[in-house]
């Protein structure tokens, strides 16, 4: 176990990420914490780690999301300290959405950087968050009254790289039209008889049920998210739900006509699954707009995606996938509506194979060794 993986918040993008990188690792060991009362996790978390992971001398790599104060870690306990150190940002706390700028909360944003100057490698999901992150520290570090600290964004810049969110592609052929199918595939790089099995699909998969799973799986996707990087944190859905999840569903949608499932069953009545996999007219059959947050996944299970031409949506999607303004969101939803054929036949002409885990692994697993130091 020379590689120790550290999640203070187990839970979505930060629960498959460790996931997958012990299943893809073998000589490694995860250490977690429930991914709730995130603000406490963020506060508290190095003291509890420190007592609960047991001293090794077999450990040679720390990972650790930047939820982690890794410099209170360090600090309580040395041995930790002689390890390669990498801090993965999912998220960074100096712009993450806030109502007021009085709201935010300067520790979390200032043990971010904290960590940061103890880390030996720092990486990011997104050019868009690693650039974010950088150019706010010197404005961030303002707000302190006086005998600030300088330099730190050159300081912190050579150990920082991106490595984007790795994703395992799913089998979701048995409810894609033909024709996305088969595109995506050749995407990826994937022959055309060649599937995921079920035991190695996102864990995420085979976890999410009800209707915000259904409605994730249909053809256009619009309007702008209220985080930052492409793939978010704790507040992720999934997409990806089996048919016979689905049609567990639609069973217990149809026996229950309690009040209080209105709005949910009132989704559900929207979208009829196998009229939407082939057959039919599609002049007459709905659009449906759905509000995802795993877009890069979204577009995979044949979602057009419309996105505002800001944060890091540019850096994923073409020119043509984005709006600048309300205006122009608007008439293009009104334009979808009128020709939703335009939208159902329509083949993404982005990248997607950039994302997969198979193109990525390379890059973790060159990333996840080291040689031992002298020291150990």
């Amino acid at each position: 176990m020379s590689v120790l993986i550290i999640e203070a918040f187990y839970g979505g993008s930060h629960r498959q990420l460790a996931d997958l990188l012990q299943e893809e690792l073998a000589d490694c060991v995860l250490h977690t914490l429930p991914a709730k009362k995130w603000h406490w996790r963020a506060r508290t978390s190095a003291l509890y780690f420190s007592q609960n992971v047991p001293i090794s001398e077999h450990y040679r790599i720390l990972f650790a999301s930047s939820v982690l104060n890794l410099t209170e870690l360090i600090a309580l306990r040395p041995d930790l300290g002689k390890l390669k150190k990498i801090l993965y940002f999912h998220e960074n706390q100096l712009i993450y959405p806030v109502k007021k700028c009085q709201e935010r909360d300067f520790q979390y944003g200032y043990n971010q950087i904290l960590s940061c100057l103890v880390a030996d490698v720092v990486v990011f999901n997104s050019m868009f968050n690693m650039e974010s992150f950088l150019t706010s520290i010197g404005k961030f570090m303002k707000l302190i009254p006086d005998h600030r600290p300088k330099d730190l964004e050159s300081i912190i810049r050579p150990k920082c790289q991106v490595i984007y969110f790795p994703i395992r592609f799913p089998d979701v052929s048995r409810f894609m039209p033909k024709h996305k199918t088969t595109h995506f595939k050749k995407m990826l790089g994937l022959k055309e008889n060649e599937s995921a099995t079920p035991s190695r699909a996102l864990p995420l998969y085979q976890e999410q049920r009800g209707a915000e799973s259904l409605c994730k799986n249909f053809n256009l996707e619009s309007g702008p998210r209220n985080a930052h990087s492409g793939v978010d944190t704790a507040q992720e859905g999934s997409l990806g739900s089996s048919l016979m999840q689905m049609s567990d569903l639609n069973k217990s949608n149809s026996s229950d006509n309690s009040s209080s499932h209105h709005e949910e069953n009132k989704c559900n009545l929207t979208l009829n699954l196998y009229d939407s996999l082939d057959g039919g007219d599609d002049q007459q059959r709905p659009l449906h707009i759905v509000w995802p947050h795993r877009w890069l996944e979204a577009v995979y299970c044949g979602c057009y995606p419309l996105c505002p031409k800001d944060l890091v949506y540019p850096e994923i999607f073409p020119a043509e996938y984005l709006y600048s303004t309300p205006e122009q969101l608007s008439k293009r939803l009104q334009n979808f509506c009128k020709r939703p054929d335009i939208i159902r036949k329509h083949l993404y002409k982005g990248e997607m194979a950039p994302f997969s885990w198979a193109a990525l692994h390379g890059k973790f697993r060159s990333l996840l060794t080291t040689e031992p130091r002298e020291d150990l």
